[in-house]
């Protein structure tokens, strides 16, 4: 009994709290949160295909949201993410179709469930858009207007005499804005829903993020593609914020005098770390191939990335095996050998963390300048 309070006590921070449940708690907060968001507007305006782009998917996917010219949602529909399953995007009926009226909309639609709205509109915010935005202030909630099909306009003046394409994007915004005066200071975001990495895409983020509860703004920047550089240095400094209290957790099971565990332990976290942060780079087939054909570079595809998370895991398997002799030996010492196992697991897999973290952002980036995204 002296001996394991004595050991609680090794693991007690000052202020009073276990060091193990804050660092548990700081990698749920990462990974765990739950966050939904709605994306509604009129049919016809794009929500389908930029819930899919969100979520790195073509339209012809499988788990891909229904694309068509017609209204293809009939009622709320709930799409996870695929590498972050706490995340999903809600595809909203259009509002004004003969099945939803403007005024029941808010009621049908749950309005209460969802973090934030996305009102996406095509051309000019219409009065139903506004009367949805009216509805979601009533109930406290933010929202944010995109105004999609910038390509298509872009597109279509592009061969006019005396093209700005500036010009033309300020345009269209102002166009827009100009009906959003009961808003106060409503920003519009240009967005290409087929191409996120255009426009406003990443100012629309940082504001989205900026607005959002501390203990959600992992769950949407982790979600997010890796679009640019920005997005990815943005997740690489959000992976090095859990490395701390991974490690701690790590330390936690080598402190439990019980042979074997805190090998087997370790190595379900590094490589659980390893591989959340391989998928959330972008380094998987699957993501290097939509990569690839988007911005029309075939020779991506030839970086195969998995052999990288091999070496990784091989690596610290060796490491971890030779930490875990070393905590074997200390734990033949009551007390004090378990307090010095944990401290060898944890500075163990503290470093092993940070190596295979940079590994991995240095093979991000390669991939993001051989794709032109620098």
């Amino acid at each position: 009994m002296t001996s394991r309070r004595s050991d609680e006590r090794a693991a007690r921070p000052a202020s009073g709290e276990p060091t193990l449940q804050r660092a548990q708690e700081q990698i749920d907060r990462l990974l765990n949160v739950s966050l939904s968001i709605a994306v509604t507007g009129e049919t016809g305006v794009g929500k389908s295909t930029f819930i899919n782009a969100f979520r790195n998917l073509g339209d012809e996917d499988e788990g891909a949201a229904e694309t068509g010219v017609t209204e293809t949602t009939t009622e709320p529909t709930p799409y996870t993410h695929p590498t972050m399953p706490n995340v999903t995007l809600w595809d909203l009926p259009g509002i004004g179709t003969p099945n939803f009226k403007a005024k029941r909309y808010a009621k049908a639609m749950k309005f209460d469930r969802y973090d934030f709205f996305l009102i996406i509109s095509s051309r000019r915010f219409k009065e139903n858009d506004l009367m949805l935005a009216k509805e979601i202030k009533k109930r406290k909630k933010q929202f944010y207007f995109i105004r999609s099909n910038i390509d298509i306009d872009i597109t279509s003046e592009q061969n006019k005499r005396g093209f700005n394409r500036e010009e033309t994007l300020s345009k269209i915004r102002r166009n827009c804005e100009e009906n959003l005066t009961d808003f106060g200071d409503s920003k519009v975001f240009l967005i290409n829903c087929q191409d996120l990495t255009a426009f406003d895409f990443e100012e629309l983020v940082e504001t989205i993020k900026s607005e959002l509860p501390q203990h959600k703004q992992a769950a949407l920047l982790l979600s997010l593609p890796v679009s640019s550089v920005a997005i990815l240095e943005e997740k690489v400094k959000m992976f090095e914020k859990v490395i701390l209290g991974v490690a701690t957790v790590s330390g936690g099971f080598a402190a439990v005098p019980l042979p074997g565990l805190s090998f087997a332990s370790d190595m379900v976290i590094v490589g659980s770390f390893f591989t959340a942060c391989y998928r959330n780079f972008g380094l998987n087939d699957k993501s290097l191939k939509k990569l690839s054909e988007r911005v029309n570079k075939p020779h991506l595809m030839t970086l195969k990335k998995s052999p990288l998370l091999k070496k990784l895991a091989q690596t610290s398997a060796v490491r971890m095996g030779l930490s875990a002799l070393g905590e074997s030996l200390c734990s033949l010492i009551p007390v004090a050998g378990n307090i010095a196992a944990a401290a060898i697991s944890f500075t163990t897999t503290h470093d092993l963390l940070q190596i295979g973290l940079k590994e991995l952002a240095d093979e991000a980036r390669k991939v993001l300048r051989e794709a032109g995204l620098e």
